[in-house]
């Protein structure tokens, strides 16, 4: 079950992120903004990890 749920959520995040897209809006809007981005990712992918980790 816990395996599927981080492959559904890895696949939702591929499907809508698109590498080059991502990439290349970021250098468009600056380093900055592209750093508080990263930042928001990693917090918010840390949150669901420990979320489902409670859970079972």
């Amino acid at each position: 079950m816990r395996n599927t749920l981080i492959l559904t959520f890895a696949l939702i995040t591929v499907t809508l992120f698109s590498g080059c897209e991502v990439i290349g809006d970021i250098f468009q809007a600056g380093m900055y903004v592209g750093f508080f981005i990263v930042i928001a990712i990693v917090a918010v992918i840390i949150w669901i990890l420990r979320f489902f980790r409670r859970r079972t």
